[in-house]
């Protein structure tokens, strides 16, 4: 608002000239009131007299544009006194009479009046021009009306001017003023807007926390899900194993049943025994006739022969046959003898019925074979005790077991509340034992199956060479190693076998291996390797098989070099070792491939719980940490040049905590349109939850089929042993000091790729000889498995294990030897190999030597291919 000099106070006008002056003293007392309220009036001057002037239409009758401004013209008409002041005598036309309509439903106070001789700024005739430019005008805002009907003294309503003029200009359809009603109906809707506006608001954050509780709760339902997934797959391993106790327990309800009938036989046969003392002889032959059919009572049992002390005469194989008898288990109390024509019989004992209260008041218990369980018990519980005396708390097993009885040897170490007595070796027999021999063919044999002849000393604690098989006597596990050097012209390839026969019509392959045709019969040479869990009197047999009759038209198609060192040989580990030894078959390929990832499926396996298959079957999952010894055997047909001069790798990975590292590979010069196989062994430490996979390497111009069938061609053997009985060792050729030119008996120098263990180590800077020999610091068994690739010129090359002498000056003597012919023509590489077991003791010294004759060794790889792998396992 801009507010205009009006003047001194002497140019207002007072006393009789000023109609207003005759004011009643009530709005002379009121005027006070006013100027305290509103600042725009100054105490210090009178009010001023105004005219409202209306606003005028134009000639179409529309009120003016008004940009909703008030011009207010505030002046002092000088000389004016009396009646003749402006707008003194101003009517009055509010009257009902004078409205028209809609004009008539306003309140009369702010009804518009005529407009009877207008005038505005200097038109208006009765105005003097006197101190018109002294006038200055105040802009007011829509609420300049509302304020001047609050002071009805200033002639709002009909009293005299008190000098302000007000002209408002309206625009049609833009700034009218409304009726009341309007406007409080536009107030009403405003509020409403505000407080619609208001609600969207709030549903809006109300979704938004709806929105944010769903993602919370859509999470949690994820992270649920995988929690059941995880539960059943835990459920499934759990069936699983449930399912293996299962079959162990009903095995032993089947021994148990079978064992019946014969002790009542047994006892049978001792009261025929007492009849021949009380009766005549007559009498006895009488009776004796009845069961001639069963025994004879004063000589041994038919087919039998003569059984030891300790041994039985079992007549539920095929033929009668002497087995040892069995040893009662801890839990489990003798109800039987063995006899010479029945086996011991024990029956387990029922814990929960002898001893009353075992599980107290709170707990349910269960019998098991050997032990009891209660239901809640916990390893707390255990570990106080609750399992008690001459009891342990199996964790794995989550059950109480009786302990073991070491009778009369020496006990290592005591059975406490968690965990069983530890009872020294028995005197009989060792945890591991090793044996070799040597392998002739049968005169006479022909394809398509030539039986070839094993030889060597008999053992008569582990095993015996029978007809050219090797017996075993005792229960356990054998790992057997074959090294084969021969040369043949049979069309197509021949195949190496390895076969364990566990009765007369029984009997599966362990492996087998192929060797293509070359020619000019060159020397060729490949190791067949095996594992499995044997019992007495299973026997291991060594073949050469052909697909083809072409081999039987030369007299001279097969020739296998008989000079080898040791080219059979095993070990042998106790069950009380706790050892584990898988077999399974690798899946025929049903495509060529360059790169190959084999996926394999059991054939046998001795502890399912400790080692088993991954989920996709392409690798061997172990439960607990220990060693693994592994041989993987490859059957596969190649295609192409490539095959020849590039040839074909194999590698073992070792995945720990999902972070997969090459263990070691080997190499195998290849063919073109022939089969062949490829094989690699090593051993290593494992710890629990570990993977061992493999992978075989084809060059990109090579085609390649790989085979798999049940004669044992591709097969993954294995013998995981654990850590406390049990240690490996590997070590790579070292690229100082490789033989080169014309080698002659040198020996090879490696560098350790593995941690330090105490029982094995690599010679180092400092001693004597170092990098050159492995020396054993403890007594136990050896398995060794050293590879070399090569470039080579030599009719034949041989690679050679040996022990040094325990004297100063003593000569080395050779533990095992392989041979190898000249190189494939058209290939880059050639490889050689050999595997045995021996015994060591504390002081035990090896090393490795290759010799070549007649030729030079251009190369020896250094980086992949050539490496030494040794596994020992305790005496």
């Amino acid at each position: 608002m801009y507010i205009g000099d009006i003047g001194s106070a002497s140019d207002i006008c007072t006393g009789a000239h000023c109609q207003r002056s005759s004011r009643s003293p009530d709005h002379q007392s009121a005027l006070p009131h006013h100027q305290s309220r509103f600042s725009v009036y100054s105490p210090r001057r009178p009010a001023v007299p105004y005219t409202v002037i209306q606003p005028q239409h134009s000639r179409t009758g529309s009120p003016k544009e008004n940009p909703r401004t008030i011009t207010a013209e505030v002046f002092n008409p000088h000389g004016c006194t009396g009646g003749r002041c402006h707008g003194s005598a101003r009517p009055t036309h509010n009257n009902t009479k004078e409205c028209k309509g809609l004009e008539c439903k306003l309140p009369v106070r702010i009804r518009q009046e005529p407009q009877q001789h207008p005038c505005i700024g200097d038109a208006c005739s009765r105005g003097s021009d006197v101190g018109r430019g002294r006038l200055s005008f105040a802009h007011m805002q829509d609420r300049a009306e509302q304020v001047l009907e609050e002071f009805p003294e200033y002639g709002l309503r009909g009293g005299p001017s008190s000098g302000i003029q007000l002209t408002c200009d309206i625009k049609p359809g833009f700034n009218e003023v409304q009726s009341e009603e309007a406007l409080v109906l536009h107030f009403h809707l405003a509020k409403g807007q505000e407080k619609l506006v208001e609600q969207l608001h709030g549903h809006e954050a109300e979704i938004k926390q709806f929105q944010s509780t769903l993602s919370v709760q859509r999470a949690a339902l994820l992270t649920h899900q995988r929690e059941i997934l995880d539960q059943q797959r835990r459920m499934f391993e759990q069936m699983e194993e449930v399912k293996t106790q299962y079959n162990l327990l009903l095995d032993s309800v089947k021994h148990l049943s079978v064992q019946g009938p014969q002790g009542i036989i047994e006892s049978h046969f001792e009261g025929l025994r007492s009849q021949t003392r009380t009766y005549p002889r007559e009498a006895f032959m009488h009776k004796m006739n009845m069961d001639a059919s069963v025994t004879d009572a004063d000589r041994p049992l038919l087919g039998c022969g003569s059984c030891k002390a300790y041994e039985y005469c079992n007549f539920s194989a095929d033929r009668p046959r002497c087995e040892k008898c069995s040893v009662c288990l801890p839990g489990f109390f003798l109800v039987a003898q063995c006899s010479i024509d029945a086996d011991r019989i024990c029956q387990d004992r029922d814990e929960c019925l002898e001893i009353q209260n075992l599980c107290k008041e709170q707990n349910k218990c269960l019998n098991t074979p050997g032990g009891f369980r209660c239901s809640g018990m916990s390893e707390r519980d255990a570990a106080a005790g609750m399992c008690g005396r001459s009891y342990f708390y199996n964790s794995e097993m989550e059950e109480c077991q009786a302990c073991s009885e070491c009778d009369s040897h020496p006990m290592t170490s005591p059975c406490s509340a968690m965990s069983d007595a530890v009872c020294s070796n028995p005197s009989e027999g060792r945890l591991s034992l090793s044996w070799s021999g040597d392998v002739v063919v049968v005169k006479g044999s022909e394809f398509p199956n030539v039986q070839l002849l094993i030889r060597g000393n008999s053992d008569g604690n582990l095993l015996s060479c029978t007809d050219g098989l090797v017996v075993l006597h005792q229960h356990g596990l054998v790992w057997v190693d074959h090294n084969l050097a021969l040369r043949h012209g049979c069309r197509s390839f021949i195949q190496a076998c390895l076969r364990l026969n566990s009765s007369e019509d029984e009997s599966r392959d362990l492996s087998g291996m192929r060797v293509e045709q070359r020619e000019g019969k060159s020397i060729q040479s490949t190791s067949v390797s095996g594992a499995a869990a044997v019992e007495p009197g299973h026997a291991l047999v060594l073949s050469l098989k052909s697909a083809s009759n072409q081999c039987n038209q030369d007299n001279d198609s097969v020739h296998l070099q008989s000079n080898l060192i040791s080219p059979f040989s095993l070990f042998w580990l106790s069950h009380d070792t706790g050892a584990v030894a898988m077999t399974a078959q690798a899946v025929a390929s049903a495509h060529y491939h360059t790169n190959y990832r084999p996926a394999f499926r059991v054939s046998s396996i001795s502890d399912p719980y400790m080692v088993r298959l991954t989920d996709d079957n392409r690798g061997v999952r172990f439960r607990e940490s220990g060693t693994v010894k592994f041989v993987l055997q490859q059957s596969l047909y190649s295609m192409g040049q490539a095959c020849v001069s590039e040839g074909f790798y194999l590698l073992a990975y070792v995945n720990q905590n999902g972070s997969s590292a090459e263990l070691t590979r080997t190499y195998k010069p290849g063919v073109h349109f022939r089969d062949t196989s490829i094989s690699l062994s090593a051993a290593t430490t494992v710890d629990s939850g570990d993977m061992l996979t493999f992978e075989l390497l084809a060059p990109a111009q090579c085609s390649v089929r790989y085979f798999g069938d049940d004669s044992g061609i591709s097969m993954l053997s294995l013998v995981w042993i654990p850590s406390a009985a049990s240690t490996s060792l590997s070590a790579a050729v070292s690229r100082k000091g490789l033989p080169s030119g014309a080698v002659r008996n040198k020996p090879l120098f490696f560098l350790q790729t593995t941690s330090e263990v105490p029982q094995v180590t690599l010679a180092r800077t400092g001693v004597l000889l170092p990098h050159r020999n492995f020396i054993f610091r403890e007594a136990g068994t050896a398995s060794v498995a050293l590879d070399l690739r090569l470039i080579h010129s030599c009719s034949l090359i041989k690679l050679t294990l040996l022990e040094e002498g325990e004297t100063k000056g003593a000569q080395a003597a050779p533990i095992a030897q392989q041979i190898g012919g000249p190189m494939q023509e058209g290939s880059v590489w050639a490889s050689v190999g050999l595997r045995v077991s021996f015994q060591v003791h504390n002081g035990t010294v090896v090393f490795a030597t290759v010799d070549c004759v007649r030729g030079r060794v251009n190369h020896i790889a250094f980086d992949a291919g050539s490496s030494i792998s040794i596994l020992w396992t305790v005496a």
